[in-house]
């Protein structure tokens, strides 16, 4: 019988998220049952959407403790009572923090056919590359010659947006939280130029309107907080803000605002629009036709944070909120 090696969350967080909040253990593989399957896990996601899974539920429902710690996933089937798959199937599916994962077979979908590495179907044709595709292409919508703002532009979701409106004739900003990550974005990624919010020198006010005197068009937010309410008062008429996330928010207690809401959104004639990458499946084809042609034309650098063991997911995600990723995080478990 396979022993399974899981990591828990024990406890909720009251504060930041720390170590203590995990637990680990080990039990059997329990039996499939008619239309399970059992995925040996290969590859973890990493995003900042886990540590809002502790806050209550979102567009999936919340954790609580005691819970397998939820992640989304690469595995390899080994053991099948559906007829859909077989042993040696990669899929992908949620699998959590473990080393094998007993799922519904109607719960999985098969990884990306792919000729490039298996970690590619979760960043540039997983949900890190759709998302940036759908938010820029199919919410927010880029033009050549336009202004594009990109908050937490070295992670995973902002490091790919910055290159595809780079690549579609639009002029890139990235905020980003050290001047390290700042000259990374912009010779490794191609923004035009990279502001370090957390600049003791200069406010981000101050930055931003240096960066694009003639405003900004098109905002991607991953962020909220702070950059969102900087970002508000310098777009421009018929600007277009595409909400992705709200990092600033998940692991401490969030601040009131935005402020001149609705009132700048009335005057502005901004168009602001919240999304989930799964509001756009129909139209995955074209993204990933997109990514994938973008890639292999060399017009889009991809770039994979992963770390090595289960046991280093806690630290991972830790580590990922306070924003020491660059690019896609991963954690590989097999």
């Amino acid at each position: 019988m396979l022993t399974n090696k899981r990591i828990l969350l024990s406890q909720l967080p009251t504060d930041k998220l720390s170590l203590d909040c995990f637990d680990s253990d080990q039990v059997p593989v329990p039996d499939l049952e008619v239309g399970q399957v059992c995925i040996k896990t290969l590859l973890l996601s990493q995003d900042a959407a886990n540590r809002a899974w502790m806050q209550g539920a979102t567009y999936r429902s919340a954790l609580v403790g005691g819970d397998v710690m939820a992640s989304y996933g690469i595995g390899e089937v080994i053991e099948s009572k559906d007829a859909a798959w077989k042993p040696g199937d990669l899929v992908m599916a949620d699998i959590g923090w473990q080393e094998y994962a007993v799922i519904d077979g109607g719960q999985v979908t098969a990884a990306p056919n792919h000729k490039g590495p298996i970690s590619h179907g979760l960043s540039l044709l997983g949900v890190a590359g759709l998302t940036a595709y759908h938010g820029l292409i199919n919410v927010a919508g880029i033009h050549a010659g336009e202004t594009l703002l990109v908050s937490a532009a070295a992670g995973s979701v902002g490091s790919i947006v910055g290159q595809i409106g780079r690549i579609k004739g639009a002029r890139i900003i990235g905020v980003a939280g050290d001047d390290a990550k700042c000259r990374w974005v912009e010779r490794e990624l191609g923004f035009d130029v990279c502001i370090n919010y957390k600049s003791e020198d200069r406010q981000l006010r101050d930055q931003l309107q240096a960066a694009a005197p003639n405003g900004i068009d098109v905002y991607f937010d991953n962020t909220g907080g702070d950059i969102l309410q900087t970002a508000l008062f310098a777009m421009n008429l018929k600007g277009r803000i595409a909400c992705c996330g709200a990092v600033s928010m998940y692991d401490t207690k969030p601040k009131p605002g935005p402020f001149g809401v609705p009132g700048l959104l009335v005057t502005k004639r901004l168009r602001m629009e919240g999304f989930i990458v799964s509001d756009y499946a129909h139209l995955d084809a074209d993204a990933l036709h997109d990514l994938s042609m973008w890639e292999h034309q060399g017009g889009l650098m991809l770039f994979e944070d992963i770390i090595e063991g289960l046991e280093n997911a806690p630290a991972g995600l830790i580590g990922l909120l306070a924003g020491e990723n660059r690019g896609k995080r991963m954690i590989r478990v097999a």
